[in-house]
Formats: C-alpha cells, structure tokens, sequence
C-alpha cells in the first residue's frame, strides 16, 4: 500500500538513481568525475597545463603519475610537479638558493633530510602518506625511499624550478636533464 513508487511519485523517483555508481560513470570525464569513482575514472593526460586556469583532483593525478618528475602546472610565480620516488632511490640532494619548496606525500614512506650543508643533514624526519615537507630556501634536502613501493608525491616550487613542459621518466634522465640546464 505505501510503496515507494505509490507515495513519491516524480520527480523523487529519478534521485534514486544518484546513489548508483553506474548512473554517474556514463558522465564522468577528467573534466566531470564521477562522485563515486576511483582511478578508472579520473585519467587524464599528464602534461604541463601551463599559466591556463586549472582545477584537477591532485591526489588521482598525484598517484596516476609514473614519471621520476612530471610538471602538471608552470606560471609565471609558481609550479606544480608530480614525482615518482621507486623504491630504494631517492629525490637526490639538492638546495634552492632563492626559493621556499612544498611537497606532499601521496603514497608511500621515506626519510627526509635538510640541513645548511651537504655535509651537514643534521634535521631528519620520517614521513608517509599525507605528510607535507616545507624545505625554506638555502637548505639542502633529499627524501629516500624507504617503503616497499613508490613515494608519489607533488612539489610546489615558486619562482618555477623546471622549465615548461618538464617530463622526466627516471632520475637518471633527470640528473642528465639538470646538469645540461646548469
């Protein structure tokens, strides 16, 4: 007698179909992704969106991304790259003279370490999933991955630190990238 199809006639009937996944997948793209979807859902291409307006769901890219260094996004102030850190490897030591760096751990688990020298790393912190590094510009800092499976993380630079388009399959491309840009 009070079924559901009786008593909430139209236009109830229809937001039925919002709470099932298959509903939503028929529209979702990089652009619409579905509410319920996980990485199937959200592929897109990765490449530099350059100084255009953006809005991307950073995680999903974050953990799509399989290249050493990947730059999603370069302005004029600012850049945004994705990394992928393979077990046993590392980001390599490095200093920026002239800039702040901010990176967030995606997935996986490492060592970071800064200090004023290359010599002297004295601050070391463990770090995983869901953890943010603040490197302030003039330290020198690396992370190691220490896990059993990749560190996906993305790195914000301001100014910019890789030219345009910067994509980087392994660190061994990278180094060899970076010391023909020096």
């Amino acid at each position: 007698m009070y079924s559901p199809y009786n008593v909430y006639p139209y236009p109830y009937m229809p937001n039925m179909l919002m709470y099932n996944p298959d509903f939503w997948n028929q529209f979702s793209s990089p652009h619409f992704p579905s509410p319920y979807g996980g990485m199937h859902n959200y592929l897109i291409e990765l490449k530099d969106y350059g100084s255009n307006p953006f809005v991307v769901n950073i995680e999903k890219v974050t953990k799509q991304n399989n290249n050493f260094r990947t730059a999603l996004w370069t302005g004029k102030y600012l850049q945004l790259t994705l990394m992928c850190i393979n077990v046993g490897e590392d980001i390599g030591l490095e200093v920026h003279p002239d800039h702040d760096q901010f990176i967030r751990v995606e997935e996986g688990q490492g060592l970071v370490k800064m200090g004023d020298s290359e010599c002297k790393l004295d601050f070391q912190r463990r770090v995983h999933d869901d953890y943010v590094i603040i490197v302030p510009a003039g330290k020198w800092h690396n992370l190691i991955n220490t896990g059993n499976k990749p560190i996906k993380l993305y790195s914000i630079y301001a100014p910019p630190e890789h030219p345009y388009g910067t994509v980087h399959e392994t660190k061994a491309i990278a180094e060899a990238a970076e010391e023909n840009h020096r």
